[in-house]
């Protein structure tokens, strides 16, 4: 009876191992970025990263959360991040819109604020797999990856003058009250 019940286990294991070669092997998992989920695919894939991360040291940013930091981040963002995490108040570029699983707009609502710094450093460093975030190990200095994680994680409450670095747009002008010069006087 013991060898009927673990010949079965061991049967039903090959069946689905089976079962899932053949899903993908014929063709019929969505390989499209426009298609469907696979069954479980999101769980399996969150599961997976944060089994994964939580194995890891979890350091504390090694940079200052300052303007300077945030100011200096905004150029390496525009020029690495923008086209697929987007910018303040713009919308979801085209580039965004194609990928699966789409990837979060990193200046609107929660999301990346709400990770633990060394979290989102990890992301940068390291990228992640069938996402189309590539790493930027290879690309960036520890201390950039570290402007970047703080600006991501203070997203929400970055000052005006780094949210206008990352959209381009001048800052309000101030009007300064007109300048009341003397009236000339009459020479003799």
């Amino acid at each position: 009876m013991v060898k009927g019940f673990i010949l079965g286990i061991l049967v039903g294991l090959v069946l689905v191992v089976a079962g899932v070669f053949f899903y993908f092997s014929s063709g019929k998992a969505p390989v499209a970025t426009g298609a469907p989920e696979m069954p479980f695919e999101r769980k399996l894939a969150r599961m997976s990263i944060h089994a994964y991360l939580d194995r890891l040291p979890h350091p504390e940013p090694a940079i200052a959360a300052d303007e300077k930091n945030f100011l200096e981040a905004a150029t390496l963002y525009k020029e690495n991040c923008a086209m697929c995490h987007g910018l303040p108040g713009k919308e979801r570029t085209a580039i965004a819109e194609g990928m699966f699983p789409k990837p979060p707009q990193l200046f609107r609502g929660v999301g990346v604020t709400d990770d633990e710094p060394w979290e989102s450093y990890w992301f940068v460093e390291n990228g992640i797999r069938m996402s189309g975030m590539p790493g930027f190990k290879e690309r960036l200095t520890e201390s950039q990856i570290w402007q970047l994680t703080v600006l991501v994680k203070n997203a929400d409450k970055i000052p005006d003058s780094v949210r206008n670095s990352l959209t381009g747009e001048l800052p309000p002008k101030v009007s300064a009250p007109p300048i009341s010069l003397p009236a000339p006087t009459a020479q003799q």
